[in-house]
């Protein structure tokens, strides 16, 4: 049966009846590639949802992205000058019965380009869930409105009072509200980290932030699609203030930095980061342990503790198996989060792990708990360290963050390198193009499992064939160089295999040609 005190733990079936359950769980996992999000996340239909997803589903059937911004081709990252970094300084109030959060938010944003700004974009990714955002002001630094914005689905558009010069700096303060939606199980949607259930409350891509700008070519800007994430992050220092509305000892925050106390203020400084999430629950139980002198913390329901010392294993091992091979983790900290909906999802310094992954683990490492745990663990160099275009070019990070995981079994649990190629990789028989974006459009549900086989497991198998065609030394130097040179940057498809160029003198065409559908 299933707990009415924890309703998502499976415990005291019949042993049928549990059978079942866990075919139809591993069936979800192996849809779950443990990192993608969509855009729909409703209790129950209604109009304007319905024809939010309607429009989505009519941008999805084509296979180029409907939007002239979100149609930049990835080309080679020149070596850039040392820049100044935007800031982001958020001061957030959440009441959380009532599932809403007050925030008042100032950024300091350079032109680091070599264009002449004439306006400026903000990410609102919360757009997406109607009725979540209340916008209250935006102003500019003297205090006055911000005119003539223009409101698109997924961010606001406004044109700047003065073009803002290669190297200038300018300051917006922001006030909004968010009224928190509820992500429920939908049929044709996958579920998302966004908004509570009645477990926990997740704050991920709260806040307005300016898209990355890509000289001559303009914003890198995406809108969202049924599967993978469509968002890309530059790097930014956060300086976050959070408290409740009213006193809750028994809440507990889990966030992508240490935290500071201040009486009611919960204090964090997040520096050279792509995001900052935060997830609070009063069920965690709390678990430490540290890779080196990295300190890593593990939130998992109350009833999952062998499942939560799992995670913390992994986590650990992880970080310090990644560390070695690609470089040093550069952060102090990384927090694990049990989440409330199936599907995993990596941040800045945190990342989620599927419930539905805690209630099937046995206690061996051949499962999806640990799996999956060493791939989100994978994507703080895939993804954090060195960023990309998730939408154009998601393989950057998935298909390097699943062979990681290739990495961990070969290394931590040799003995379960076998079931990992023919469960996780094998079973489906992936193939496509490695190089596929998050929009071509398969349908909607099949849609998602043709992504997951072309991106996460056939490109794993480029990346086998690459080892094997180029031999461990070459491979493993040519990744530690690839997360140095790029790291805190966003790398393109064409600087991973220019660099690759320099480490082998093998011809790589045939292996390029038959993984790759799109190469110069």
């Amino acid at each position: 049966m299933i707990s009415k005190n924890n309703p998502g733990r499976i415990g005291g079936m019949p042993l049928l009846r549990r059978s079942l359950w866990f075919f139809l769980l591993i069936l979800i996992t192996s849809i779950i590639s443990g990192c993608s999000k969509p855009v729909d996340s409703t209790q129950s239909p209604d109009p304007t949802q319905t024809a939010l997803k309607a429009t989505i589903v009519k941008e999805l059937s084509s296979t180029i992205v409907p939007s002239p911004i979100a149609t930049i081709s990835p080309t080679k990252t020149p070596t850039p000058a040392p820049v100044q970094q935007p800031h982001y300084t958020l001061e957030a109030i959440l009441d959380y019965e009532l599932h809403q959060l007050q925030v008042a938010e100032k950024i300091h944003y350079i032109n680091n380009s070599t264009d002449r700004l004439s306006e400026l974009l903000l990410m609102v990714d919360s757009l997406y869930y109607p009725g979540t955002f209340k916008l209250d002001s935006l102003n500019w630094e003297d205090g006055q409105p911000v005119e003539k914005i223009v409101n698109e689905t997924g961010w606001l558009r406004f044109p700047l009072r003065q073009p803002l010069e290669p190297g200038q700096a300018l300051d917006l303060s922001v006030a909004y509200q968010l009224n928190l939606p509820s992500p429920a199980p939908n049929a044709a949607t996958r579920p998302i980290p966004f908004g509570y259930t009645q477990r926990q409350t997740n704050l991920v891509d709260w806040y307005p932030f300016v898209p990355p700008y890509i000289s001559g070519q303009g914003w890198l800007a995406h809108p969202a699609g049924y599967y993978g994430e469509h968002l890309v992050y530059e790097v930014a220092d956060y300086t976050v203030n959070l408290r409740m509305s009213s006193p809750h000892p028994e809440l507990i925050i889990a966030a992508s930095a240490p935290v500071k106390k201040d009486g009611d203020w919960y204090r964090f400084e997040h520096d050279s980061a792509r995001n900052f999430v935060w997830s609070v629950s009063p069920y965690y139980q709390v678990m430490t342990g540290h890779a080196g002198t990295v300190k890593i913390t593990s939130y998992a329901f109350g009833g999952d503790d062998k499942a939560n010392q799992a995670v913390l294993d992994t986590t650990i091992a992880s970080v310090e198996l990644y560390s070695r091979l690609f470089g040093d983790y550069p952060r102090q900290e990384l927090s694990v989060v049990e989440a409330d909906f199936l599907d995993g999802m990596e941040y800045d310094g945190l990342y989620f792990l599927s419930k539905g992954f805690y209630n099937l683990y046995t206690g061996s490492p051949a499962e999806y708990l640990v799996a999956i745990a060493a791939h989100e663990t994978a994507h703080q160099w895939w993804y954090a360290l060195v960023g990309n275009d998730q939408a154009l070019e998601p393989w950057l990070d998935e298909a390097l963050a699943t062979y990681s995981e290739r990495l961990y079994y070969e290394n931590i649990h040799p003995e379960a390198l076998d079931w990992w190629w023919n469960y996780r990789v094998n079973y489906d028989q992936p193939r496509g193009w490695v190089d596929d974006t998050i929009y071509n459009p398969h349908g909607e549900v099949e849609a998602y499992r043709a992504y997951r086989d072309t991106v996460y497991l056939n490109g794993a198998k480029f990346l086998e064939d690459l080892r094997q065609s180029i031999g461990d030394q070459a491979f493993f130097d040519f990744l530690k160089d690839y997360v140095s040179q790029f790291q805190k940057r966003l790398a393109t498809s064409n600087d991973f295999l220019g660099l690759l160029k320099q480490y082998t003198s093998t011809d790589l065409t045939s292996l390029l040609k038959k993984y790759f559908n799109k190469l110069e």
